[in-house]
């Protein structure tokens, strides 16, 4: 395999493993998991709780949060063990995503597989991924002490962290892995593809906004919340952009409408795509339509059913799928003209 291809498809398995990292934060947030470990040791917190001893000095300190005080005062070990499992696997998943970077970007940058652009881009995504986890701490923190629930903002901040950190992967793969002259010279315009993706973006954030303030178990009815088009108690905070990250009726009347111009946007681009030239456009382009359908589908049941974690968690999975397929069709390369930077060659590796 040509060293190109090689390092393609190692950041596509790699940004398949950032996917999963959501999708199990996501089963840690639904399951009031988050909060289960209350110290962040990124070395010795790989080796869980052994021994009776250290279950119970484990879970005397989530006894002394406000999320066991206030929400789970009667909750037992067995139980404890069930929710702190799910967050120890979440931050070991996430330590594993490390390695993933680190040693075959080590592997490859020795053998001189790497041009310039490449070791920047590299270097760069694992300074987010450390970022990312001092983050993912900071989150935690805001549940520790006064609330029983982690901040929206950090929440949303944690999650468009994460997004950046798949779409630098992704852009880079889709350039390593799809040749320019397999991409036909009509389709989707690179500034309306380009858009799609903050678009998506957005809406992902406003989503997570909506799951850090439980705003999925109100008004379970769609298209309309409360019988009404614009939801009864809508901008009732002051001042007014309050409303964007601190209300729950807000948040979810944000997000279910940005998802909307959002999807049937989405839908236009792909119909842009499956008419163009060239197949891979068009495979892309039913890519993009299949995985919108899905989403919008999973929103309005996940909606519907109060949230329930398997509906939650494949929601929060599938945004980010398509958020990847949109970075995918804004970074294909222009046929039209040659390409300008060393991602276009990667050099061959030294003897």
């Amino acid at each position: 395999m040509k060293p190109a291809r090689a390092i393609g498809w190692w950041l596509t398995a790699w940004a398949v493993m950032l996917l999963l990292t959501v999708m199990i934060g996501g089963i840690t947030r639904l399951t009031d998991s988050g909060l289960s470990i209350t110290e962040w040791k990124p070395i010795s917190g790989v080796i869980p709780p052994i021994g009776a001893a250290a279950w119970e000095e484990a879970f005397a300190k989530y006894r002394q949060i406000p999320e066991y005080l206030i929400e789970h005062p009667g909750m037992d070990l067995g139980r404890f063990k069930q929710i702190y499992l799910w967050e120890y696997f979440h931050r070991l998943w996430a330590r594993l995503v490390g390695l993933a970077l680190l040693v075959p970007m080590a592997l490859f940058w020795r053998r001189g597989w790497f041009d310039g652009r490449l070791k920047r881009r590299t270097v760069l995504l694992a300074v987010l991924l450390i970022a990312q986890g001092v983050l993912g701490w900071f989150m935690v923190q805001s549940g520790l002490t006064v609330r029983t629930d982690v901040s929206q903002h950090r929440l949303a901040a944690h999650l468009g962290l994460a997004l950046v950190i798949v779409a630098i992967t992704v852009a880079t793969a889709t350039r390593l892995l799809i040749p320019a002259d397999t991409v036909g010279a009509r389709g989707p315009g690179r500034v309306a593809a380009w858009a799609w993706v903050g678009a998506v973006f957005l809406t992902a954030l406003a989503g997570a906004v909506v799951a850090g303030l439980d705003a999925g178990r109100i008004f379970n009815e769609f298209p309309r919340m409360g019988g009404q088009w614009v939801p009864p108690g809508y901008g009732r905070l002051s001042p007014w952009w309050a409303n964007l990250l601190d209300d729950p009726v807000a948040a979810q009347f944000h997000h279910r409408w940005l998802a909307t111009v959002t999807a049937f946007s989405g839908l236009w681009l792909g119909y842009a795509a499956m008419r163009g030239d060239a197949a891979i456009d068009r495979r892309l382009g039913l890519g993009v339509v299949a995985t919108i359908v899905l989403q919008f589908a999973l929103g309005v049941a996940t909606l519907l059913w109060s949230v329930p974690v398997v509906l939650g968690v494949a929601h929060q999975g599938v945004a980010v799928a398509v958020f990847a397929l949109a970075v995918v069709l804004a970074s294909r390369r222009d046929p039209s003209r040659p390409a300008r930077h060393p991602l276009a060659a990667v050099p061959v590796p030294r003897r």
